[in-house]
Formats: C-alpha cells, sequence, structure tokens
C-alpha cells in the first residue's frame, strides 16, 4: 500500500473518530443536561484520556517490526486515536461552554475569547520552539561532505517527535492541574420547591429552556455554523500543509517546519490583543472580513510568486494574523449566537465542532485523493501540488467564507423562530 494511502487512514480517523465516538450533535444532545453543570468533571475526564492516549500516537508501535502488515498496525493506533479525539473533544467543548457563563458583555466575550487564542498561541509557539530545539540537536551530529541526510524528515526522527509528544502531555498535564485548582465554576440559580410561605402564582422571571431540537430550527444557527466551519478549514487545513509546503514545494529544510509556524503564532499572538478594541471601532464582521483580506493577500501572493525565498517569513506573518483574526472573531460570533442561553451553549460547540471535523476529513480526503504521487510520499509532479493546496485551502476557502459572512450582514445573528412565550 502507498505512503499517501497510509496517511490519508491515519489522518482522516483523527477528524472522523470525534464524530463517532461523541463530538457530534445526537450525543451532545444526551450529554447537554449533564456538561452544562459539570464543565470542569468534563474537562477533567477529557484531560485524562488524551494524558493516556497522546503519546502512544507518536511512539513506535510495541511489538511491531519491518514485516508486521499495516492492518495491524492501524489496529494498535486506533484504540489511541478514539481515545485521544473523544479526549480531545471533552476538554475543547467543556472549555468554550464556559465563556458565555463567565462574562455577559460582547466586548468581554470577545477579549476572554482573544485571551484563550493568546495562550493556545504560546502553547503552539512552545511545541514548536521545543521542535526545533529537538530537530536541532538531533541534527547536529551528522557532518559530512554529502547533503545531510537530517534535512529529510525520516524514521531516524521518530525519537524526537516520541520525546516532544511526553514534553507535551507533561507541560499540559501542569498548567491543566492550575486550571482546574484556580477556576471556579459558576453555579446556576435551582428551582425553588414551593412552600407554605410561597405565592401560589409565582412571577414568570425566567425564559423557557431553549433545547437542542429548537438550535436545529433557526437560520442563525446554520449562518454561524457554515462560518466557523469555513473558519476551521482555512486554519486547520494550512496548518496541516504548510510542513509539506515548505518541504516539497519551496524545497526548504526541515528546519523551517518549526520555524514558519512559530512565525505563524507569533503573529497570531500580537494580533489577538487587537481584538477587543477593533471590534469595539468597526465592530463583529468588519474585523472578520479585515482578516479575509489579510488572508486572500496571502493566497494571491503564494500563487502569483514563483518563488518566495526569506519573504516566506512575511507570508507566514500574513497567515498567521489573518488566521487568528477570524478564528477568534467566529468564536466570538458563537459566544453571541448562545447569548444567555448557556444552558444549551455545549450543543451548539459540539455541533460546530462536529461540521469542522467531517469538513476537514472530507477535504483531506478530496485533497490525498488528486495526490499526484501514489508510490511514494512526494515525487516531483506534487512540487506543484502542494503549491497550489496551499493556495485553494486559503483563497478557495475564504472566498467561501466571505459568503456566508455576507449571509450574516443580510440577516444578523438573532434567534428569529424561537418564540419564549410558545
Amino acid at each position: 500500500m502507498s505512503t499517501t494511502q497510509s496517511f490519508d487512514k491515519y489522518f482522516l480517523s483523527s477528524y472522523y473518530v470525534p464524530g463517532i465516538t461523541g463530538d457530534n450533535p445526537v450525543t451532545k444532545s444526551v450529554f447537554t443536561g449533564i456538561i452544562i453543570h459539570r464543565s470542569k468533571a468534563w474537562h477533567l475526564v477529557g484531560t485524562i484520556c488524551v494524558l493516556l492516549s497522546f503519546p502512544f500516537i507518536f511512539s513506535p508501535c510495541l511489538g511491531c517490526g519491518a514485516a508486521t502488515p499495516e492492518w495491524a498496525a492501524l489496529l494498535y493506533y486506533g484504540p489511541f486515536i478514539v481515545i485521544f479525539q473523544f479526549g480531545w473533544a471533552a476538554t475543547q467543548i467543556a472549555h468554550l461552554s464556559l465563556i458565555p457563563e463567565l462574562v455577559t458583555n460582547d466586548h468581554e466575550k470577545v477579549e476572554l475569547t482573544a485571551l484563550r487564542y493568546a495562550f493556545t498561541v504560546v502553547a503552539n509557539i512552545t511545541v514548536y520552539g521545543a521542535a526545533w530545539l529537538l530537530l536541532h540537536l538531533q541534527g547536529s551530529p551528522h557532518t559530512g561532505p554529502t547533503e545531510d541526510v537530517s534535512d529529510q524528515l525520516g524514521v531516524q526522527d521518530v525519537p524526537v517527535f516520541r520525546n516532544l509528544s511526553l514534553l507535551v502531555v507533561g507541560v499540559g498535564a501542569v498548567f491543566s492541574l492550575l486550571f482546574h485548582l484556580g477556576t471556579r465554576e459558576g453555579r446556576r440559580r435551582q428551582v425553588e420547591e414551593a412552600g407554605e410561605h410561597s405565592p401560589l402564582l409565582a412571577p414568570s422571571t425566567t425564559q423557557p429552556l431553549l433545547l437542542w431540537k429548537h438550535w436545529l430550527r433557526e437560520p442563525a444557527f446554520y449562518q454561524v455554523g457554515l462560518l466557523y466551519m469555513s473558519t476551521r478549514l482555512i486554519v486547520n487545513l494550512s496548518q496541516t500543509y504548510i510542513a509539506m509546503y515548505l518541504t516539497y514545494s519551496l524545497h526548504l529544510p526541515k528546519r523551517f517546519i518549526a520555524t514558519i509556524p512559530l512565525v505563524m503564532y507569533l503573529s497570531g499572538f500580537c494580533s489577538s490583543f487587537l481584538m477587543k478594541p477593533v471590534n469595539k471601532c468597526i465592530g463583529r464582521n468588519m474585523t472578520y472580513f479585515v482578516g479575509l483580506l489579510v488572508i486572500l493577500a496571502f493566497a494571491a501572493w503564494v500563487a502569483l510568486a514563483e518563488e518566495l525565498g526569506m519573504a516566506v517569513y512575511v507570508a507566514a506573518v500574513l497567515l498567521g494574523m489573518g488566521c487568528a483574526t477570524i478564528l477568534v472573531t467566529s468564536l466570538a460570533m458563537t459566544a453571541d449566537l448562545i447569548g444567555p442561553h448557556t444552558h444549551s451553549g455545549a450543543f451548539v460547540y459540539g455541533a460546530m465542532s462536529f461540521s469542522d471535523k467531517v469538513a476537514n476529513g472530507l477535504a483531506v480526503m478530496a485533497i490525498q485523493s488528486l495526490h499526484p504521487c501514489s508510490l511514494e510520499l512526494c515525487c516531483k509532479a506534487c512540487v506543484a501540488f502542494y503549491h497550489w493546496v496551499m493556495v485553494v485551502v486559503t483563497g478557495g476557502v475564504g472566498v467561501a467564507a466571505t459568503m456566508a459572512l455576507c449571509s450574516l450582514l443580510v440577516w444578523p445573528i438573532r434567534l428569529r423562530r424561537w418564540d419564549p412565550g410558545a
């Protein structure tokens, strides 16, 4: 079986497993009543799942050898991928569902979402910085008159990624512990039982609960879902294929797969602090549109330039700033959609995440089916292939995101079909 087909199986499973294991609207509709009152508990369960599974995914298959069939390795890694993706979905949705509960002001939602993204960037910078250091230390003994084989990723780099995964899990465990010790989950006021001094006709001060089935009737739910899905396609696919673009299309040494994403995340980190004042000044929709313009400028530059040279760092800055802007703004729009209906916020975030995972999986399947090299990871034809992949996943999907944004300009985010008095 070809290397690209192997890539398909393992990579696609990382996207489709959440839809099977729990990151889908149907399962979320069952657990919504639990997760809204136990967000930290679900976050803890997810964290434990990630800690127990992630190191095995980036470690060699125990007991496997050169003669081990691929289906056996797939059976070995499959359960770890299932556990990891379940844990990842639980932590992300539980964490996001806390935002509408902790703050109610629209600008505070943007600020909290931006801070969340900023710390995500810090985590990513730590990972890429550690990757660069480990690759640099691993490649330093390779000297000689011939081309340095350490400039190409291969089996010799397996210990590097194993050590990196252990480092990531260790640091993540420490900060997860700090989160659980330092964050107090708000308690909702429970409905009081009627007593002898209670009025016979209590004043109607609370609205009926907005259930998951009510969300499915709201056009704004699908508008924001399409925008969020397009945003995640741009962010995830560009991060997925940037390494192949740098290595195979631009023929850069493998250390660039750490430094270029590092520049992207640094630019995203800086731009995240501008989200609150920019949103106050020009609003949600225009902020998202500015981010889209930056991404479209990156796509046009990559499409028209034959060689980037050192300008690849400038292109990385554009991509990082654009991705940070649209991701933070789309999450803020999702929080706006939820509004005061925080009791079903986990379902909304779960549905958005489900559409994101399915769309990314289908996109990767389509891209890999068009891969020109069937018997090896990259041949001469894939030089132009990954070049145009980067153009399409940023510029092409950016056009789709623009259409979704236009629908929000015509029909703003508002619950239209749900009648609280019904």
